[in-house]
């Protein structure tokens, strides 16, 4: 996980949870993170939705439970960069 997404993405896991970005890893998850409880998911989820322009779904909510997870769900959110033509 090395995108500018990735990057801000464990920037807002280590702020809302409250633990040094260090610790954050793609896989870190409820089961890894202690302070990781039903309030700080919802605050990951305001978090997440105000940094990126986003609306989760209830379903999609259910399913942030790792940055790896949070990532792939936002790549399908978030729209691809158009490509830049040929000169």
């Amino acid at each position: 996980m090395t995108s500018p997404i990735d990057n801000s993405l464990m920037r807002i896991f280590a702020d809302v949870f409250q633990v040094p970005i260090e610790s954050i890893s793609a896989d870190s998850s409820p089961e890894t993170i202690e302070s990781w409880d039903s309030l700080q998911h919802l605050n990951l989820v305001l978090a997440l939705e105000q940094e990126f322009s986003v609306q989760f779904t209830p379903d999609e909510i259910e399913k942030l439970v790792s940055p790896r997870l949070v990532s792939a769900l936002l790549a399908d959110k978030l729209p691809v960069p158009e490509a830049m033509p040929c000169q």
